[in-house]
């Protein structure tokens, strides 16, 4: 943990301008990777899509069951059960045997951020993070709140490079998009090495061309999908193995085995399913989510929706924007359900992808 927090020092020396400091002390290695790529903000106003989008398709998907299993562990790792499940889904084609996986997402409350419990005994800074009083101890994932949050479809990945490939060849909506931008090739592979505002322009585009009003998620929505129903730090259970995500698993969160750091992305789906059937939720990319970051949740909404504060379009510097999950990059930390992270909307690194939602 003492190389994390060292290796976390350097790049907010380093970093200065481009983040939320006071947010950032806990975040390991989240903006390391390859240097950002800034995009001519300059010249392209930062799109800004409404907080509640509502679907315009002019069709209902027609929704398939398909079966998945789900583990659960213990504190040492081990599996401790598992369960076979279903749920539904619909697939959008994209083309040329390229298609989008939409699962279906049922609507419920939960508590959204972090409670003593999350980080186990884990020592930062000389600071216990099991002290909720203490300044070190996740303090922009509190105060934990009750949210209630709609039914919806979310991208059962997260979205490969194949899926970017056919949208980023469809006709432009506000900006262009590179076809193959990522550092990591591979067609299933995630997508990275893109900018909020790119994400935004891929659901511009996918919505246009489908007649179904495609978005990011907002935080409440990504941390619900995420938790599918645990309150633990990750969906797994106890704690988190590179046998369940890609992570660097050289630091340990509970009494697991230290595993390996593989230091690139994975295919997507090669690790177990959340309880909703949703893969890669802790690790590979982090998503973009549509909210501005914000320092706690003081004042957050308690409906799902996205918590945007400046809705003007002509924006001519960046604006921070949510992103969860962590990535092949991340030590555990980052990837528990409840973290929190941000980065500017017109900078891409390639550790940050994303995955579509469509409203029901």
């Amino acid at each position: 943990m003492r190389r994390e927090i060292l290796k976390t020092l350097g790049w907010l020396g380093a970093g200065v301008g481009l983040s939320v400091v006071g947010g950032r002390l806990l975040q390991g290695r989240s903006n390391q990777g390859n240097l950002p790529q800034q995009t001519n903000s300059t010249l392209t106003p930062t799109p800004t899509p409404t907080s509640t989008p509502t679907s315009t398709s002019t069709s209902t998907p027609l929704l398939q069951t398909f079966n998945f299993e789900t583990i659960s562990v213990n504190s040492q790792g081990k599996i401790s059960s598992r369960r076979n499940l279903k749920t539904r889904y619909f697939t959008e084609d994209l083309g040329n045997g390229v298609s989008l996986e939409m699962v279906e997402i049922p609507g419920d409350s939960l508590k959204i951020g972090s409670t003593a419990e999350d980080l186990g005994g884990v020592v930062i800074l000389g600071r216990s993070l099991k002290t909720t009083d203490d300044k070190w101890s996740r303090g922009n994932e509190h105060p934990q709140h009750e949210v209630r949050v709609g039914s919806f479809f979310m991208g059962k990945y997260q979205v490969t490079q194949a899926q970017w490939k056919k949208v980023a060849n469809l006709p432009q909506v506000k900006r262009e998009l590179k076809a193959k931008p990522s550092n990591f090739k591979g067609d299933n592979r995630p997508v990275e090495n893109i900018s909020w505002n790119d994400a935004v322009e891929f659901c511009s585009r996918l919505s246009k061309h489908t007649g179904r009003e495609y978005r990011l998620p907002s935080e409440a929505e990504w941390e619900y999908a995420c938790r599918a129903g645990t309150t633990t730090a990750f969906h797994f259970g106890e704690t988190i193995t590179d046998d369940l995500a890609n992570y660097d698993a050289s630091d340990v969160y509970a009494n697991e085995p230290k595993g390996q750091y593989r230091k690139e992305t994975t295919p997507v789906g090669q690790f177990p399913a959340n309880a909703f059937g949703l893969y890669d939720m802790h690790g590979n990319v982090w998503e973009w989510c549509l909210d501005d970051w914000h320092e706690d949740y003081e004042g957050a909404p308690t409906d799902g929706s996205a918590w945007i504060n400046n809705k003007n379009d002509n924006h001519f510097f960046h604006i921070m924007k949510m992103r969860r999950g962590g990535s092949w990059l991340s030590t555990f930390y980052n990837c528990r359900s409840a973290c929190r992270s941000s980065s500017s909307s017109v900078f891409r690194y390639d550790h940050i992808g994303f995955r579509v939602v469509l409203q029901k």
